[in-house]
């Protein structure tokens, strides 16, 4: 989330940066080894941070203030035997950088624990290098299950020159099949997450099943509507392993994306199930397995018994279509935009669009673009930001350095540090698009800049909606080529648009439903019953620890887990994921 450039040093200061680094390193490492919570405190700062990803912790565990990282250090080093702590080679050299309005030596470094080897990111304060502002611990593998990739890759003998035997086809097909076996991690969703996450445990070995409703490996992307493309850098949305070519374009469009995942999905040799949708499931505490119902494209259904359920469907559910009144009233086509496809059947005829996020605006302007009289309906307040280079800012963390680096330095924060870069940043982006964001209050559009001041990327994190990546279409608006209403002045709606609250009507021949969709905890109770649903509680969101709701980790359900997000979530969450289930597999980790 931060977004500062590295401040300028000469080349002989940066082996200062390293020495100063190496020194509190080495003096963290014997504090910790010796046990003492003074010694471990007196090396972080009054005001400071640590974030541990599952080191430490097994979990996603933030502390703050140096007593408290203290306390918790000693308390977990006995179990966890963490020591080794040294600069990491080949990782991006200690620098002086700016982060959260401090000038830090920000360094990667390296370490080992009992069950496990790490990378972890350290912040020293540049104007007391003895004091860690921030710091981050993350186990990148257990001992003994390192991913089978470089060097360790499969030799292919199981299929090459087996003569008078099945080849890797013939194999991949009886593989995929689970006629003699039941998965030992069934995933829902073939999307960004579905696909991270089984590609991440089959390195490590981890007999991995992803179930799919569409036909084809993708179609989560390939069936939305026409226009769509992604709105951040492709360099930043690699999956795991298998990077986009370098050619491709800075925005993807929705096709070449769906495309992409059927040939990762192969390369990777996922078992994938498309045409199969996920009906019911209830947990067997006694064999500690769950009982999924699937059906397969032939409507036969199938229980599988695999012992861990990933939900990877996306951070939402279904698609909200609120009871909005008269709405059923209306003579002419209503649809939610998970049904839209583009506006060329409407050329000449009239379309009311009811929400203003993102989805909302892109079909605007397709409905726009293909000769319709369009109107945008506004029901709340939405941040509107440009693509470039406003959404840019968020991730200049990434500049310069290569992804993995990125994804460690990404991780550091915690919820105190991310709503203070976001609105650092989200100033610098209300300064960038001061003439757009002019023009549409000038219209009569409600924005906002997001719960004090923190921008979208807040909004994600709280609600995953409520702004738009402008893509062209705010200067439509603000030339009056698309309709602005408010639905407050919308009384109800009647069998030929909506009727006003002055008395007139605003016709229309199409309503689409920008509306959002139900929580994804709707969904799982749906699925899995109320009892597991009320157990398990909120998915995504702040929880009461400032980190997301039942995400990436273990949740009060054994055997289930959530998995989603961007696709920057996905790669780098989706190791931590593989590695809990994996320990949990190999007895190092309870269940629960």
């Amino acid at each position: 989330m931060d977004t500062a450039e590295p401040l300028g040093v000469e080349k002989g200061a940066v082996q200062s940066e390293a020495a100063l680094v190496g020194q509190w390193l080495g003096q963290f490492d014997a504090a910790l080894q010796g046990g003492n919570a003074a010694s471990v405190a007196s090396l972080f700062a009054t005001e400071s941070y640590w974030r541990d990803l599952l080191a430490f912790t097994w979990s996603i565990t933030p502390s703050e203030g140096a007593g408290t990282i203290a306390a918790l250090l000693v308390a977990k080093q006995p179990a966890t035997q963490a020591r080794g702590f040294a600069i990491a080679p080949g990782r991006t050299a200690p620098r002086r950088v700016q982060r959260a309005g401090l000038d830090v030596i920000e360094a990667i470094f390296q370490f080992e624990t009992k069950v496990g080897r790490g990378f972890g990111v350290v912040r020293l304060l540049a104007v007391d290098p003895s004091k860690a502002f921030q710091m981050m611990t993350s186990l990148h593998e257990l001992k003994g299950f390192e991913e089978t990739i470089g060097n360790r890759c499969p030799t292919g003998e199981a299929f090459s020159r087996n003569f008078g035997g099945t080849n890797w086809k013939e194999q991949r097909e009886a593989i995929q099949a689970y006629t003699d076996r039941e998965p030992v991690v069934l995933i829902v969703g073939g999307g960004q997450g579905g696909l991270s996450l089984a590609a991440t445990l089959g390195r490590i070995g981890v007999d991995t099943l992803v179930v799919d409703k569409f036909p084809r490996v993708g179609d989560c992307w390939r069936q939305r509507y026409h226009s769509l493309a992604l709105h951040n850098d492709t360099k930043l949305n690699h999956l795991p392993y298998m990077p986009f070519p370098p050619s491709w374009p800075t925005y993807l469009p929705k096709d070449m994306v769906a495309d992409w995942f059927e040939a990762y999905s192969w390369a990777m040799e996922i078992n994938f199930w498309t045409s199969t949708e996920f009906l019911r499931g209830d947990y067997d505490d006694a064999a500690g397995q769950w009982n999924a119902v699937v059906r397969r494209a032939d409507g036969t259904e199938r229980t599988l018994h695999p012992r861990h359920l990933v939900f990877a469907n996306g951070l939402v559910g279904e698609a909200h279509i609120p009871e909005l009144p008269g709405l059923k009233d209306f003579k002419g086509d209503a649809m939610h935009t998970t049904a839209f496809t583009n506006g060329a059947n409407w050329r000449g005829k009239k379309a009311l669009v009811i929400g203003t996020g993102t989805s909302g605006h892109d079909v605007a302007q397709d409905l726009h673009a293909n000769g319709c009289d369009t109107t945008i309906v506004q029901r709340g307040s939405t941040m509107v930001l440009s693509i470039d280079p406003s959404a840019k800012l968020t991730y200049g963390i990434y500049n310069g350095i290569p992804i993995d680096d990125g994804d460690l330095l990404a991780s550091t924060n915690t919820k105190p540090m991310v709503k203070k870069n976001l609105q650092t940043i989200t100033k610098r982006m209300l300064e960038n698009d001061k003439k757009t964001i002019d023009g549409l209050i000038a219209r009569g559009f409600k924005f906002t800049d997001g719960e004090d001041g923190a921008g979208h990327q807040w909004m994600v994190r709280t609600r995953y909606g409520g702004y738009y990546l402008d893509g062209g279409c705010s200067q439509l608006i603000i030339d009056g080529e698309i309709g602005l209403l408010h639905y407050d002045q919308i009384e109800r709606f009647v069998e030929n648009g909506a009727l006003l609250k002055d008395g007139s009507v605003k016709p229309a021949d199409l309503i689409v439903l920008a509306t959002g969709f139900l929580p994804q905890e709707v969904v799982v109770t749906k699925l899995l019953g109320q009892t597991i649903g009320k157990k398990v509680g909120q998915i995504w969101g702040f929880g009461p620890d400032g980190e997301m709701c039942n995400m990436w980790k273990r949740t009060p359900q054994r055997g289930l887990w959530f998995a989603g997000g961007g696709f920057n979530n996905c790669r780098q969450y989706s190791r931590y994921v593989a590695i809990q289930i994996k320990a949990v597999e190999e007895g190092l980790l309870p269940s629960t």
